[in-house]
């Protein structure tokens, strides 16, 4: 199983559309990226869990699940980076490869001690982007696939039947 844990308020303060999500309303930033990682799970298949810390967002720590993706706002004293970590220690066995995606130098540095890996913000944006890709390929390919009929008719039976589809019979 591969889970990637994403440092959230990292994330969002590294990707352009995100960026100027958060100068306007740091609320619409968090939605946008758990949407985009939404995305990426339903199409990756891995596990994805988002953390933000209670920097912006006041209160008990809570844990949600939005789009088949976990969210964990930390408590008001704990910061993403020591959630992140613990969670890296309760989540690596051997039959788990977890990644990170953080571009903050120093919990690379910790979470490459836990035996967990990383993905910087720029890694994982350009992951994203081949996966949307991916996805209009696929969407572009379905398009010109024709359909199959069921059972096989010569032209003069179809022609029949088209005329009966209209009332012309």
């Amino acid at each position: 199983m591969v889970v990637l844990v994403v440092d959230g308020y990292n994330i969002i303060g590294a990707w352009d559309e995100l960026k100027q999500l958060k100068d306007n309303d740091i609320g619409q930033a968090r939605d946008r990226l758990i949407e985009l990682m939404a995305e990426y799970q339903s199409y990756s298949g891995h596990r994805v869990i988002i953390v933000f810390d209670a920097y912006y967002v006041r209160g008990m720590e809570s844990k949600l699940k939005e789009y088949n993706i976990e969210i964990i706002y930390t408590k008001e004293k704990e910061t993403a980076d020591e959630c992140i970590e613990k969670l890296v220690k309760k989540i690596k066995n051997i039959k788990t490869q977890v990644y990170v995606a953080t571009s903050d130098y120093a919990e690379q540095r910790t979470i490459f001690g836990q035996g967990a890996l990383r993905k910087s913000a720029r890694e994982l944006y350009i992951e994203l982007r081949d996966v949307e890709r991916q996805i209009s390929q696929s969407i572009e390919n379905h398009k010109q696939i024709k359909p199959h009929k069921k059972i096989e008719l010569d032209e003069a039976t179809l022609k029949k039947f088209e005329k009966m589809r209209r009332g012309e019979l």
